[in-house]
C-alpha cells in the first residue's frame, strides 16, 4: 500500500509537535517516543526560521493584539517557537527507528528544498499558507502527497490551492477542515463542512483540530474524516507558544481509541444479521395460542395474539389467520404454524 493510500484509508493520526519541544532537543525526541506510544501514525514538525517567516520589524503590522499570543512581535514568536533545522535529522531518525512516519510543514521554498534533501515522503501546507500559491506549486512539484489545511479558506482559495497541485501533475491531495483559532471554540468548528468538502472537491478530507479534548476528532471520524491532526505535548505544564491548546499523551491515546471505535461502529452498509442477532431472533414476536384451541375452532383475537418469543408465524400473517379454522388441537402457549384451513 502506498503512503497516500495509508493516509486516506481508515483514520490516520498525526501528532503535531510544533513548539512543544520548548527549545530542547531531548524534549523533541521524547515527544516522538510519546507520540508512538500514544498511537500516532505520524509525527509532524514545522520547518521555518523567524527570518523565513517574516521580518524583524516592530511596527503595528507585525505585532499581535489579542488571543493566546497577545503582545508578541511576530518575529519574536517565531524565534521562540521554531524547530532548529539541525534537529530535523535526529527527529526523523527517531521516527524511523520507531516506525512513525515523519512529516513537516515547510513555510518557504528553502524549507521545501531542505526537506527534500532530508528525504521526506510527504508535505503539509499550513492554513495560513493556503493562499501562497507559489509555495504550494513548488512543494507539489516534488510529486509527493500534499496534506493541505484549509483554515480561513474560502471555496475559491481552496480551489486555487488544489489546482496549483494539479498543474504540476500532483493528484495526491488531502484537505483538512480547520478552524484557525487557538484554541478553537466548539461552536466555531462547523464540522458539517467535511461532508461538503468531500463532495465539492472530490478529495479525501480530514481535520486539523485545535479544539480542546477529543470530541471534535470523534465527530469528524463519524462523518468521514480520514486524517486527524492534533498538537501534541508531553505536558501542558511545559510552557511554550503551543502548550495551552495541545493534547497530552494519555488524552491522545484515548482519542485514538475512541476514533477507532467510532470507525468500527460506523462500519459499512449492511442488512445481514450478525451471529448474535440471529440468536436474538428467537425472542422476536410471533403468533401464539393464548387459549386452548380445538381442532376445527376458529382463530380469533381472543385465542391468538402476537407475543414474544418468535417460534410462531410472523405477526404480518395475523389478519390472514383470523377467521380460519385450526386443523389440530393447539394448547395455550404453543406457537401457531401454517397448518390452517379456510372456514
Amino acid at each position: 500500500m502506498s503512503l497516500y493510500e495509508r493516509i486516506t484509508n481508515g483514520v490516520y493520526f498525526i501528532a503535531e509537535m510544533s513548539a512543544n519541544h520548548a527549545g530542547n532537543l531531548d524534549n523533541a525526541l521524547e515527544i516522538v517516543r510519546a507520540a508512538k506510544k500514544a498511537g500516532a501514525d505520524c509525527l509532524k514538525i514545522q520547518t521555518y526560521t523567524a527570518d523565513t517567516m517574516t521580518i524583524d520589524c516592530d511596527n503595528d503590522y507585525f505585532r499581535i493584539n489579542g488571543g493566546l499570543w497577545d503582545g508578541y512581535k511576530l518575529y519574536d514568536l517565531y524565534k521562540e517557537a521554531f524547530t532548529p533545522w539541525e534537529w530535523h535529522r535526529d527527529i526523523k531518525t527517531e521516527c524511523e527507528r520507531l516506525g512513525l512516519d515523519f512529516l513537516s510543514t515547510p513555510f518557504d521554498n528553502t524549507a521545501v528544498d531542505f526537506l527534500e534533501d532530508l528525504g521526506v515522503e510527504f508535505y503539509k501546507i499550513a492554513s495560513f499558507e493556503l493562499i501562497d500559491i507559489p509555495l504550494i506549486e513548488h512543494t507539489a512539484s516534488k510529486g509527493k502527497p500534499m496534506v493541505i489545511s484549509c483554515g480561513m479558506g474560502s471555496i475559491e482559495e481552496i480551489k486555487d490551492a488544489v489546482n496549483a497541485c494539479k498543474r504540476h501533475g500532483n493528484e495526491q491531495i488531502v484537505l483538512l477542515k480547520c478552524t484557525s483559532e487557538y484554541p478553537a471554540e466548539p461552536a466555531d468548528m462547523n464540522l458539517a463542512t467535511i461532508v461538503d468538502m468531500r463532495e465539492r472537491f472530490k478529495l479525501p478530507i480530514g481535520i486539523s483540530d485545535h479544539s480542546m479534548g477529543s470530541l471534535s476528532a470523534v465527530v469528524a471520524v463519524s462523518i468521514g474524516a480520514c486524517v486527524i491532526e492534533k498538537h501534541f505535548c508531553l505536558s501542558r505544564e511545559i510552557k511554550n507558544p503551543d502548550s495551552e491548546f495541545s493534547m497530552e499523551p494519555d488524552e491522545f491515546t484515548k482519542m485514538v481509541a475512541d476514533c477507532k471505535t467510532v470507525l468500527e461502529v460506523k462500519g459499512r452498509v449492511n442488512y445481514e444479521l450478525t451471529e448474535k442477532e440471529t440468536a436474538s431472533t428467537a425472542f422476536r414476536r410471533s403468533l401464539f395460542a393464548v387459549k386452548d384451541i380445538t381442532e376445527g375452532e376458529v382463530f380469533t383475537a381472543e385465542n391468538v395474539r402476537s407475543i414474544r418469543p418468535g417460534q410462531g408465524m410472523k405477526p404480518k400473517h395475523y389478519y390472514e389467520l383470523i377467521g380460519k379454522l385450526a386443523t389440530r388441537n393447539i394448547k395455550r402457549g404453543e406457537p401457531i404454524t401454517i397448518d390452517i384451513e379456510d372456514t
